[in-house]
């Protein structure tokens, strides 16, 4: 770890800066195997428009074991049935029977179930934000992180397997990490070695680690710029590093320049976060699941004075107040109250989610959350409402839905926040 904070006006080199590209492992089936524990180790494919039974539909999501059958994500439902089976398919009396399957031919099929995703990304997402100063959420399953001002190169491997520990030991789910000191090679870096890979690329070797990587690994790089550059005979980043610059931008104009830089290793993008957060949450888990009220109080009570403290660092007031309690397997669920107007009072906070969780008093309860949302950063003198406790109806959001790996975490806040915000 460093020793301390930097000095004021200090500036950080590139070769000083670390990054992190952490990455979550077939995200959906990892989510449908935390609610259904017998799904590991099966081949699991996660269905876009797929509902159970039918051949509608496209692939989110296919665990690696499906995979293994050629079962690939954006294809049709119908496909992959064709290569992998339904498990269904056993019984004989299943509209898709087939008496000469064997259980190792077949798998399951899970329609996506998007806002349990969410909530579960939440949960990681809560865990990157402990572990960094500066988080860029790429997608439900992916974010950057810049951690210079938390380790050091010569234990960053030691602190991106913290991460990864962090996260399937709290959360249940399996990630790949990158670090490097360019978001590019911290990308390429945590595709290297999944599942469950980690892969640290430090200062100096970036461009040894990216030579050999063929053409279409480069970050940005689809499967039409990768024709275009195996046409201009160029296979390898190190083929496209050790050309002339020139003809990439003749052909791609200003992304050939880039395309050109980052083959190089060189790619001077800082990690930014997208806009201002949403909302502020804290969560913690308990070793097995706890029934007894005076625990649960005890870290709602913590929570809550966390995360208040942290709206007041970040100097956020808050419109919402809500807890999240995870119950046996993994049912979540959330309660809210919207104020009258934007505050910033710890206490209340407390109060609120003391009041919110009560039904949850007496049940089993796995994980608790206490989140502030619809925040405004505009500086006020309004800082608290005094007396405010009357209360209102909690919104509630139990279970899930689901996506695609192309959705993104900037989704509009009108009135009442929604489960995707609990983060």
């Amino acid at each position: 770890m460093t020793d301390g904070p930097r000095l004021p006006g200090v500036e950080v080199t590139d070769d000083e800066r670390i990054v992190c590209h952490v990455d979550a492992d077939c995200f959906y089936a990892s989510c449908e195997r935390l609610r259904e524990p017998d799904l590991r180790g099966e081949p699991v494919v996660v269905g876009m428009g797929y509902e159970p039974g039918e051949t509608v539909g496209a692939v989110a999501t296919a665990s690696y074991e499906a995979r293994e059958f050629g079962v690939e994500s954006a294809q049709a439902i119908s496909s992959a049935l064709e290569r992998l089976p339904r498990r269904a398919a056993l019984e004989p009396d299943a509209d898709d029977y087939d008496p000469d399957l064997t259980r190792e031919e077949t798998g399951f099929y899970r329609p996506v179930e998007l806002d349990y995703y969410e909530s579960i990304a939440d949960d990681v997402q809560s865990i990157l934000h402990d572990c960094a100063d500066v988080v860029r959420e790429v997608s439900i399953d992916e974010a950057y992180l810049d951690v210079t001002e938390r380790t050091a190169w010569e234990v960053a491997d030691g602190f991106a397997r913290h991460i990864k520990d962090r996260i399937r030991r709290e959360v249940g789910v399996i990630v790949s990490v990158g670090v490097a000191p360019t978001m590019s090679a911290a990308k390429i870096a945590s595709d290297f070695e999944k599942p469950d890979g980690l892969t640290v690329v430090e200062p100096g070797d970036v461009r040894e680690f990216l030579a050999p990587l063929e053409v279409d690994l480069l970050h940005g790089v689809g499967p039409v710029t990768a024709r275009e550059l195996r046409e201009m005979g160029l296979e390898t980043a190190g083929d496209v590093a050790a050309a002339d610059p020139e003809p990439f931008v003749e052909r791609f104009g200003e992304r050939g320049r880039e395309l050109y830089n980052r083959a190089r290793g060189d790619d001077d993008r800082r990690v930014e976060p997208k806009g201002e957060p949403k909302s502020f949450s804290r969560e913690s888990a308990f070793a097995d699941s706890v029934a007894e009220p005076d625990p649960k109080y005890d870290q709602i009570e913590t929570l809550a004075a966390a995360v208040a403290d942290r709206a007041r660092r970040e100097g956020a007031l808050y419109r919402t107040i809500g807890v999240k309690a995870v119950t046996p397997p993994y049912d979540v669920n959330t309660r809210e109250r919207s104020l009258p107007g934007p505050v910033d009072d710890p206490d209340l906070v407390e109060r609120i989610a003391r009041d919110l969780f009560t039904e949850f008093e007496t049940e089993p309860v796995r994980k608790l959350g206490v989140r502030v949302a619809n925040l405004e950063f505009a500086a006020t003198d309004q800082a608290s409402l005094e007396g405010w406790g009357q209360r209102g109806d909690g919104h509630r959001s139990d279970g899930g839905t689901d996506d695609d790996r192309e959705l993104t975490d900037e989704s509009s806040n009108s009135g009442q926040s929604s489960l995707a915000d609990f983060s």
